[in-house]
This record gives C-alpha cells, sequence and structure tokens, in this order.
C-alpha cells in the first residue's frame, strides 16, 4: 500500500501544475495579460508554463522530483504572495491557503522523495 499511495499522492500534487501549465498554453493572452495586470512582465510567461508543465510531469513520474518539488514550493508561495495577497476577499485567502497546504505537501515530498513506483527509484 506505501508505494501506491506515494505513487497518488504525487500524481495529486503534480496533476494541479501540468493542468494549470497547459490551461495557460491554450488561453495564453489572457494569461499574459494577467499576469501584467499585476504587474509581472507577460515575457516569463514561457518560463511559468516550464515549471508548471515541466515539474508537474517530473512529479508524476518521479523524476528529480525533490528538485521539481523544491522549485514548485518556490514557485507556489511567490504565486500566493503575488495573484493571492488580498485578504480582504475570502476567496483570495482561500487560493493563500490552498497554494500554502500545497507548499506543504511539496516540502514532505522534498525531503522523503518520490517513494515507489518512481524514476527516482528504479532498479538497475
Amino acid at each position: 500500500m506505501e508505494k501506491i499511495t506515494q505513487l497518488i499522492a504525487r500524481i495529486m500534487l503534480g496533476h494541479i501544475f501540468l493542468i494549470a501549465g497547459l490551461q495557460k498554453i491554450g488561453g495564453y493572452e489572457g494569461t499574459q495579460g494577467y499576469m501584467e495586470s499585476v504587474g509581472l512582465p507577460g515575457m516569463l510567461l514561457p518560463l511559468v508554463i516550464l515549471v508548471e508543465v515541466g515539474g508537474g510531469m517530473a512529479i508524476i513520474v518521479g523524476w528529480q522530483a525533490k528538485l521539481a518539488a523544491i522549485a514548485l514550493a518556490i514557485f507556489t508561495l511567490v504565486a500566493a504572495a503575488i495573484f493571492h495577497n488580498n485578504f480582504s476577499d475570502q476567496m483570495q485567502v482561500i487560493l493563500f491557503m490552498k497554494n500554502i497546504a500545497i507548499t506543504g505537501g511539496l516540502m514532505l515530498l522534498a525531503v522523503y522523495g518520490a517513494g515507489g513506483y518512481s524514476i527516482d527509484n528504479r532498479r538497475a
């Protein structure tokens, strides 16, 4: 049960980023405009997509999972601070706390690794 639970947990963590990155590709102009509306250069969007899609996939398959988890934890905290900092709006508070919770899961992954059924733990 331990290995399958680790796999399911990685899928649950990774899919959030994978889907978010893919949606940014489909809504590129809108996402770029939103980034610019909060003072970020829109030219950072390809990097954001790469971090989300690449990091999400790395976590799902368990490849360099510790590094991917660290990168995504930092990314998620920065996103929370930039995009969900209006604490007078209940939805923004919920989104901020969601990012904090996801960061906690990523920190556990960074410490303990991908676990069973992962590329990081394949047998040669």
